[in-house]
């Protein structure tokens, strides 16, 4: 009888891991989702800084592409911080300040995709 009820709650407990773990994934897909969003729009200002007709306005843009991906960083991080999964969205954003925007948009376009797609999943 003990043994029995000690399996029905050790059942319970992973059961209940399960589903908070599964909360937890929801979560961080909406954030990175939100993460996202930012990165979205600084990719569309620093393409079309790369277009402006002077360089002060092609400056502005860039800095408002790096400035879109500063208002990212903190759901992407908090992302990261409950799966793991958007890790490397994480870190190619953190990496703004030191590497040049175009080298980011390809791999910011491509982890964001997969966010976007249903379940977050890239599939």
């Amino acid at each position: 009888m003990r043994a029995r009820r000690l399996l029905l709650t050790a059942g319970s407990l992973v059961a209940l891991a399960a589903v908070l773990s599964s909360c937890s994934s929801s979560a961080a897909l909406a954030l990175a989702r939100r993460s996202c969003v930012h990165v979205e729009r600084s990719i569309n200002l620093y393409e079309r800084s790369l277009h402006a007709p002077t360089p002060a306005l092609a400056a502005a843009g860039y800095q408002a592409a790096v400035a879109q991906l500063e208002l990212a960083q903190p759901d992407a991080a908090t992302a990261a911080g409950q799966d793991g999964q958007w890790q490397a969205l994480m870190t190619t954003i953190s990496e703004s300040p030191r590497v040049p925007l175009g080298l980011l948009v390809h791999a910011l376009g491509a982890q964001c995709a997969v966010a976007q797609s249903p379940g977050g999943n890239g599939l």
